[in-house]
């Protein structure tokens, strides 16, 4: 347990020497944060644990005589605690990394690469390694189907014209796991922005279109934002939502970032905000930061009804915790209770 103004003490786990210097460098130079030590796989890991007694784990997927998945998974079992998991910017990387957070990562993040320099990688994982470092990890639970039965779903009258808009980070693969899954067949069309790179959002998208009811899908642009469809922004792009008449559709484009999120839950709300207005619910799930906060609020300015995740079910209060105090939350209530109250919206 962290006690006040000391550091976090880091373990980084990882095969590769040059890794290892390279993090060890950069974290070190961050405030507040210190690396106690390094293991080059996860026997040596464990011992070091032990010894060390860290506050976050930085761990490599592929090691020599054990991986990373098993050995997350044996950790969460008997000593849990906060894990982000560093993986290759590749379509296998996106499985591993949803993999990743199923043995209980906090996060996953891509390794410094083409797509990530040292600096723009190391700057991430600082903020990660912050926000891990407050996360209560308890040892994992029996895994459960991510498929919700006919009778859990919840059910709705059909609606017409409205939009289901939902942004989330840290912690928020597992919070929409536990809230789309939920939405009938004929919910909304629904967007939603979680914060992940290209590949992840790919293979996120397709985890959720074998648990859900409505269809998911990664966003393209120009694709009909419909009753039945869930569209997830694209890693690496933002995602706005446009009018023709009355149909409703996503423009997908690339650009700066915003909130230092690609895509933003800003950008998506904001567009949510101008073309939806009064016919859309937004919500802001558990993550860190706060992007989605002003979206949110100019959504409810604009006559959307707004929910927030509550502090005791987020496993980062940063982003719910933002909505809420610029007034943007018309609810907070807990996560199980998100996908019932925009429901409940939808139909009036």
């Amino acid at each position: 347990m962290l006690t006040l103004n000391a550091n976090i003490k880091v373990l980084i786990v990882d095969d590769s020497a040059i890794v290892r210097k390279i993090l060890s460098k950069e974290l070190n130079a961050a405030d507040g944060i210190e690396v106690i030590g390094t293991a080059p796989d996860p026997y040596i890991a464990r011992d070091k644990i032990l010894q060390l007694k860290p506050d976050v784990l930085t761990l490599d997927v592929e090691m020599p005589r054990m991986d990373g998945i098993t050995f997350l998974r044996k950790l969460m079992a008997s000593k849990p605690m906060p894990v982000v998991v560093l993986s290759s910017l590749t379509p296998q990387g996106g499985k591993t990394a949803m993999e990743a957070l199923d043995a209980g990562a906090v996060e996953v993040m891509c390794k410094p690469g083409a797509a990530y320099s040292v600096g723009d990688a190391c700057r991430q994982l600082t903020s990660v390694i912050k926000a891990a470092s407050r996360v209560k990890v308890q040892k994992k639970a029996t895994p459960q189907s991510g498929t919700a039965s006919p009778t859990q779903r919840l059910a709705m009258t059909e609606t017409t014209n409205k939009i289901f808009a939902i942004g989330a980070s840290t912690g928020g693969v597992k919070a929409l796991s536990a809230v789309l899954p939920y939405l009938p067949a004929n919910a909304p069309g629904t967007l939603v922005v979680q914060h992940m790179p290209a590949h992840f959002t790919t293979s996120f998208a397709q985890r959720l279109n074998g648990a859900c009811a409505m269809n998911v899908a990664e966003a393209k642009d120009g694709d009909r934002v419909i009753p039945g469809r869930i569209l997830i922004a694209p890693g690496g792009y933002h995602m706005l939502l446009q009018r023709s008449g009355a149909n409703y559709y996503v423009t997908v484009k690339d650009g700066p970032r915003v909130c230092h999120q690609k895509p933003s839950v800003e950008v998506m709300m904001n567009s949510v905000a101008k073309f939806a207005g009064a016919n859309a619910i937004g919500a802001i799930l558990t993550g860190m930061g706060a992007d989605g906060a002003q979206g949110l609020l100019n959504m409810k300015n604009a006559g959307a009804h707004t929910v927030v995740q509550d502090e005791a079910t987020s496993v980062v209060y940063g982003m719910p915790k933002e909505a809420a105090r610029v007034g943007a939350a018309e609810k907070i209530v807990p996560l199980n209770e998100v996908a019932k109250t925009m429901i409940g919206y939808a139909q009036g």
